[in-house]
């Protein structure tokens, strides 16, 4: 009786594997790609120029309160550096009505927590807490950001904390070459900033970080974004009631840079090294461009995915690198493409050959439908990704204010992912990736890696200059 039940269940194992087996070789086909539907939203302008946005999400009990004010890094002067990063963590620190202790305790009440980033070009608040407590969150961050006290006793400890993360970016040799390749690339301007140093940081007084908020901050660089669920009626009011008496402020201001393209090479001795961290990248276009979609698919295909093709060949078929990967980075009116590794010191010379060499294949001859579809694929799969919590959502629709998109650049970004042609990727790539162009940034043993450095110099050359 066992072995009868044995050979059954053999042959129950043997058709589900079959079956299995033909799964994989006839998988269904997929349906076809959708695009976004943007959720209805309610827009609304304060009459000292203060914007709002509230659009309502979802079915979860939260709402997601974002304030974003226009003031970031690039507003700073060059005796300012760091000076943003200082000003931004202490309007955390109390209010005219409340201590730092009080301001977490209140919104740890409403079930939830309030952050603060400062970043290029922006300052960001943001909170999630229980639809119920909305308003009140609305209230608390409008105070945090018209009513900062600037505690004295509480500026030293900001400025130590600020000072061991500059340091332990500084250390990191990532860093060190992204400091170098925006230096290379936008100059002088504040884009190309180095990392605060410790006697930059203890430089600034209270009255100078005072000072820089009455200059920066203001109703009129100021907009506020609300996703969840709301009473849309309450948040409205709350918004008004809050803020409507704000001093207008500067006017929105972002300098724009002039991006520098250079093909040179910047080497930065780390003796002992075991890993040499390098960027090769020049200035592109920014989300503005017509180009801009067909470049980031392009960028996607060839190291922004783990299955890129730069990515398979010094990772998976070389074992030159773990992480190797490529950025197509959106600034105010400009951007940078890149490629940025952590290689075996021994291999820096052929990582940069391999890098050059899929460039130039991609520059020489259009990907395969099918290789394009996966990466399109990828590409749609990651945008709904991004689009499916209200803190998505509210990222979204401030990069649309940020880079002045229309509502167009979201609701038909699908279809135009996936109407990117192979030619198109193609002659993307010949337009915009030139390797004789570009910056090339290695933190590394200098005494290992110069020769490897000087023979790809003498490749890089022979490459053919084709538009």
């Amino acid at each position: 009786m066992k072995k009868k039940l044995y050979i059954v269940w053999a042959m129950v194992l043997a058709l589900g594997a079959g079956t299995a087996q033909a799964q994989k070789q006839t998988p269904p086909e997929g349906g076809q790609p959708k695009n976004f539907n943007l959720p209805a939203k309610q827009e609304f302008e304060l009459p000292n120029g203060l914007e709002a946005t509230m659009v309502p999400f979802g079915q979860v009990p939260k709402v997601t309160v974002v304030m974003v004010a226009q003031v970031g890094n690039v507003h700073e002067s060059p005796q300012e550096n760091g000076l943003a990063d200082i000003t931004g963590q202490l309007l955390m620190e109390g209010t005219a009505n409340r201590t730092a202790k009080q301001i977490a305790e209140d919104v740890a009440r409403m079930g939830g927590q309030l952050y603060i980033n400062v970043g290029r070009d922006q300052t960001t608040l943001s909170g999630s807490v229980l639809s119920e407590y909305g308003p009140d969150l609305v209230n608390l961050m409008a105070e945090v950001l018209e009513e900062p006290s600037f505690p004295e006793e509480e500026l030293d400890r900001v400025k130590k904390d600020f000072k061991r993360s500059m340091n332990l970016a500084r250390a990191q040799p990532g860093m060190q070459a992204q400091t170098k390749f925006n230096k290379a690339l936008y100059g002088d301007h504040p884009y190309g900033s180095g990392i605060p140093t410790d006697e930059e940081i203890d430089g600034y007084s209270l009255e100078e970080v005072k000072d820089f908020y009455q200059r920066q901050f203001g109703a009129k660089r100021t907009n506020v974004y609300v996703a969840g669920e709301f009473n849309a009626g309450a948040m409205k009011e709350a918004i008004t009631s809050a803020l409507a008496d704000w001093a207008e402020g500067p006017e929105p201001a972002i300098p724009v840079a002039k991006p520098i393209t250079k093909g040179e090479m910047i080497v930065v001795d780390r003796p002992g090294a075991p890993q040499s961290t390098i960027i090769f990248g020049l200035p592109v276009v920014p989300p503005s461009h017509p180009d801009y979609m067909a470049l980031r698919v392009t960028n996607s295909l060839l190291g922004g995915s783990f299955g890129s093709r730069i990515t398979r060949n010094i990772r998976e078929d070389k074992g030159y690198t773990y992480s190797p990967s490529s950025a197509l980075v959106a600034r105010y009116k400009v951007g940078d493409w890149s490629e940025q590794a952590d290689v075996t010191t021994e291999h820096t010379g052929n990582s940069l050959k391999e890098i050059v060499y899929e460039i130039e294949r991609l520059r020489k001859e259009p990907p395969t439908e099918e290789e394009l579809k996966g990466i399109q694929n990828y590409e749609a799969g990651l945008f709904v990704l991004r689009n499916s919590t209200p803190g998505g959502i509210i990222g979204q629709l401030n990069f649309l204010e940020l880079h002045d998109l229309p509502d167009s650049f979201l609701e038909n970004q699908v279809e135009n992912i996936h109407a990117i042609t192979p030619e198109q990727v193609q002659q993307t790539a010949k337009k915009y990736l030139r390797p004789q162009d570009m910056t090339l940034v290695v933190v590394g043993d200098k005494k290992q890696i110069d020769k490897q450095l000087q023979a790809f110099q003498e490749e890089l050359k022979k490459v053919p200059v084709t538009q």
